[in-house]
């Protein structure tokens, strides 16, 4: 079996799933060159947890509508694609053998930030879904080696799906500005002149060195799924950029494939 691609997915507001723009159609050109996985395991920002990581070990899991206040379709849209309890024990395995505190999540279904991706990516749901929490706290450095832990999995039919977002201010956002906002670009420009060069410590470091860091991320969880994925590139691995533009003016909606698509690509 090849070794499988990591995917960095901006998923910006739940709103996505509605409103494809730019950055649908990419995904869904994508999803139809992936080679078919065993499962995809899911990152997201959506859910952090104390003390133990955990892994969603349920056989069929439920669709979270984990947000307020949107319009009533998104809150009908289910994404009924099957768990995969024995990739999600074997997860637990090799976070365990890295140091990391896990256990299984017999329960939980998938988050916002796993389903509305997927309904781009892999819109038919057929593929197994699972989901890891990501630590908390959590910091930037640990993320990358939190990458690490999950990267064997390429080798064993599990895509790997990052799912964060390349710019986060929900109090810009929930203004609805009428253009695109400077930093917004100037971060998204930076982040993928980095990741162009390879330069892991720059990203890595992103609070100090990124223009306009703190205002794209006033807090980091959206953008510590970028550190995941880089954690689990090999260096072999291209780069390839989806470039989603940017959204209700503060979103920058680009995500990032490490690896090879498909051998057609």
């Amino acid at each position: 079996m090849s070794t499988l691609p990591v995917l960095f997915v901006s998923h910006g507001a739940p709103t996505f799933a509605l409103e494809p723009g730019l950055a649908g159609p990419l995904l869904a050109a994508l999803g139809r060159n992936l080679p078919e996985p065993e499962a995809v395991l899911v990152v997201s920002p959506h859910w952090m947890t104390q003390g133990d990581v955990m892994v969603t070990g349920t056989a069929q899991p439920e669709t979270i509508h984990d947000f307020g206040g949107f319009a009533r379709q998104l809150y009908e849209l289910e994404y009924p694609a099957p768990g995969h309890p024995q990739l999600a024990a074997r997860t637990v395995e090799l976070l365990r053998q890295a140091g990391w505190q896990a256990g299984l999540d017999r329960q939980r279904g998938l988050d916002h930030g796993a389903w509305v991706p997927l309904l781009h990516l892999l819109p038919k749901a057929k593929v197994p879904v699972f989901q890891v929490s990501l630590p908390y706290p959590l910091r930037p450095q640990d993320a990358f080696r939190f990458g690490q832990a999950l990267a064997p999995l390429r080798e064993e039919g599990v895509l790997l799906v990052c799912s964060g977002s390349l710019t986060h201010n929900l109090h810009e956002w929930r203004r609805r500005p009428d253009s695109e906002a400077a930093y917004v670009k100037a971060f998204a420009t930076w982040v993928r002149e980095a990741l162009a060069a390879g330069d892991t410590r720059r990203l890595v470091d992103y609070v100090h060195l990124a223009p306009e860091a703190e205002r794209a991320h006033p807090t980091d969880e959206h953008f510590l799924p970028l550190l995941v994925a880089l954690g689990a590139r090999r260096a072999d691995d291209a780069l390839q950029v989806l470039d989603g533009g940017i959204v209700h003016g503060v979103l920058a909606m680009d995500s990032y494939l490490f690896g090879q698509a498909c051998a057609a690509a």
